[in-house]
């Protein structure tokens, strides 16, 4: 009995006595901690594949057409129909790198200790939409503004299109907001990726095919207005509609006219509700698994 039944171990521990940087800090970090994984930085190899691959994807265009204009000195592709264009592209990497802002944290249930101090449940959401807004926000301001400095450079017949590339800008903007809020909302619902992808995927298809058939069947009764609406059943021609053709005056990127008047405002509400929805949902879907 006189043998010792267990040894104390002095490890080291002690209180934190350097600076708290405190909430605004630990916002910011997860912003870009989360901006940093969705191109793949700070992980594996494997997952830079993607996000890159389709990063120089989005890249052809502009340098095909940058070529083109040095070639024959003529304006290839349209700046404010870049995103439409390459709405595909948007959509894939979307569908790709939303759930990787949403998904671990849901499946391995960590978020109680985010929200344990001081980051707020709005602070967290706030960080992961930013995140992907940013993401995709650099994905196609990028290549269009690689397109303008190209013809600033080739120096091309007549005046430079500043207006037309500083209303893509604009339109890259209501873009990314609208399609991150949408993407990061429909897969924060499931803690697996791989449903997170098939979902945003499956939304974009659907709301593409449905813009498209409704519309296509609308002109083929001569019913032009219903057809314009019905194109921005398509969340890329929504925003085209909202922002770059009813605020700034742009041609339209749809086979047809969007409605006009009284047409702009409904478009412009109809996407500031989608984004609201979003988040809405997505804060409703955090509450619920912060109190698991």
């Amino acid at each position: 009995m006189s043998e010792p039944t267990g040894v104390i171990h002095d490890i080291g521990y002690r209180h934190y006595d350097g600076v708290r940087l405190g909430r605004a800090h630990a916002t910011l970090s997860l912003t870009l901690h989360s901006l940093r994984g969705v191109f793949g930085l700070g992980r594996t190899a494997r997952s830079k594949i993607i996000p890159f691959l389709l990063a120089g994807v989005m890249m052809l265009p502009a340098v095909v057409s940058i070529a083109i204009m040095a070639l024959v000195k003529q304006e290839a592709i349209g700046y404010t129909t870049y995103a439409v264009t390459m709405q595909a592209v948007l959509a894939i990497f979307l569908a790709s790198q939303s759930p990787y802002t949403v998904a671990p944290d849901l499946r391995f249930r960590v978020l109680p200790l985010y929200l344990s101090r001081p980051v707020t449940l709005i602070d967290y959401v706030g960080a992961k939409l930013a995140a992907m807004t940013v993401a995709m926000f650099l994905l196609l301001a990028v290549p269009l503004t690689v397109l303008f400095v190209g013809e600033l450079v080739i120096d091309l017949p007549g005046p430079a299109h500043t207006s037309a590339y500083l209303t893509s800008m604009a339109g890259a903007v209501a873009y990314a907001v609208l399609l991150a809020c949408l993407g990061v909302a429909i897969a924060s619902f499931t803690p697996r990726r791989g449903l997170g992808v098939a979902s945003v995927i499956a939304f974009y298809l659907l709301t593409s095919a449905v813009s498209t058939v409704v519309a296509a069947t609308m002109e083929s009764v001569n019913n032009y207005t219903a057809a314009a609406w019905a194109w921005m059943i398509n969340p890329f021609f929504l925003v085209d509609a909202a922002v770059q053709v009813g605020l700034f005056g742009a041609a339209p990127s749809a086979p047809t006219t969007y409605p006009a008047g009284a047409g702009v405002a409904v478009a412009i509400l109809l996407m500031l509700a989608l984004i609201a929805l979003s988040v809405t949902a997505l804060v409703l879907r955090y509450r619920k698994a912060a109190a698991r």
